[in-house]
């Protein structure tokens, strides 16, 4: 095998562990709770301003947020002065939870509308 870790190293890789589970739960999410809305949005696609504004904006958003924490995510336990650690880091920490909570925000009651719309 190879010598044993040491506390750093072992810090550092549940880490990493910890973000890509974080992050693979965070992509799932919108999938498990508004599966049926988005198969009736996508079911009803169409070319129309409205469409995208109104109706897909919240999974944009979303699909943003996780961008922006990819770059966050991947540089979990490196070194800071490392050439791949992305040196605004924050910044993409902030604008990826932004954006992804106002796509949760949105999803939700795009869900609420769509859901009080099919119920007579």
């Amino acid at each position: 095998m190879g010598r044993p870790l040491g506390r750093d190293e072992r810090a550092q890789r549940q880490a990493r562990r910890v973000g890509a589970i974080g992050f693979v739960v965070a992509a799932l999410l919108p999938v498990v709770l508004w599966h049926r809305v988005m198969a009736d949005i996508a079911s009803e696609f169409r070319f129309d301003l409205r469409y995208f504004v109104s109706e897909c904006s919240p999974w944009v958003l979303i699909l943003l947020g996780l961008a922006f924490a990819v770059p966050v995510v991947l540089s979990i336990g490196r070194n800071p002065e490392g050439r791949w650690y992305p040196r605004s880091r924050n910044a993409y920490a902030g604008w990826g939870i932004t954006l992804y909570l106002l796509g949760l925000a949105l999803a939700t009651q795009v869900a609420q509308i769509s859901t009080g719309l099919a119920t007579p």
